[in-house]
């Protein structure tokens, strides 16, 4: 098996990054670059283009015990390859985050897509301000999706302290089927309930997968015609969130109707606004 020193020097991946710049380079140059060198009878060209191969579609969502199955990687190379990716996923993250605008199910795609091949199943909340603005994406769980562990109070708690207006939830299917279950209709249903209640509008319930996307918000947008608490529903939002009611001096009473409003983009969420 040829040795990198056996290729032209023109045509070995760091020497060509630096002639011709990255755009010359093939995956495979880019992440033998990023790896280094190779093992004894591994160079590591072949070493980068067994990676490259085996986990082509899935590179982004690489696990630390993915790359160490790979013949010649070893912990030290697996560490390097995976915060190469992880950095990567921050810096866009954090780029495609400022006073971004969620209007159509492509944007919330774009954001969960980290979860979409997940061998566990995950479930993110996108908090969103009044215009629809992405605040923060938070990861609320991690395994088995069970209405019993999604509690409204857990994901309404967070929603107060980082100032949501509207929220949207996302759910990935390990099984690569999108297909809404009984179990992920009666969670939103019941989120949903919660956030009229409370008065923070469940957008959306996206469920993504590697065969597609579906999503709950033709069925949300007709239930979410919100009001503020009223002395009336006071005691079944308590009850909703399992914890005792307060004893109110003054009754709650309505204020401040809210409405609806079509963004411009084609199929795009509704926008909560105060009249």
């Amino acid at each position: 098996m040829p040795k990198i020193k056996d290729i032209p020097k023109i045509d070995r991946p760091r020497e060509k990054l630096l002639k011709k710049g990255a755009n010359a380079l093939s995956k495979t140059d880019l992440l033998a670059i990023l790896l280094g060198s190779g093992i004894k009878g591994i160079n590591v060209q072949t070493l980068a283009k067994t990676i490259i191969t085996k986990f082509n579609k899935d590179f982004l969502n690489i696990t630390i015990d993915d790359l160490l199955t790979v013949k010649g990687i070893g912990q030290a190379k697996a560490l390097q390859v995976y915060s190469a990716i992880a950095l990567i996923k921050r810096f866009y993250q954090e780029q495609n985050s400022t006073d971004l605008i969620i209007n159509n199910i492509q944007n919330v795609l774009t954001l969960a897509f980290d979860i979409r091949d997940k061998k566990k199943e995950h479930l993110i909340c996108l908090h969103l301000d009044s215009r629809n603005a992405l605040i923060k994406k938070e990861t609320l769980s991690i395994g088995l999706l069970d209405k019993s562990l999604i509690h409204p109070r857990e994901i309404f708690s967070s929603a107060l302290e980082n100032k949501a207006a509207n929220i949207i939830l996302v759910h990935n299917h390990p099984s690569g089927d999108p297909s809404p279950s009984k179990q992920d209709e009666k969670i939103a249903k019941k989120i949903s309930k919660a956030g009229k209640i409370m008065g923070i509008a469940l957008l959306d319930f996206v469920i993504i997968a590697k065969n597609g996307h579906d999503s709950f918000y033709q069925t949300l947008k007709y239930d979410n015609n919100l009001d503020y608490v009223a002395d009336d529903f006071q005691m079944g939002l308590f009850d909703l969130l399992e914890i005792e009611k307060p004893d109110y001096k003054n009754a709650i009473h309505k204020v401040n109707k809210h409405y609806f409003q079509q963004d411009k983009s084609k199929n795009g969420y509704f926008q909560l606004q105060n009249r």
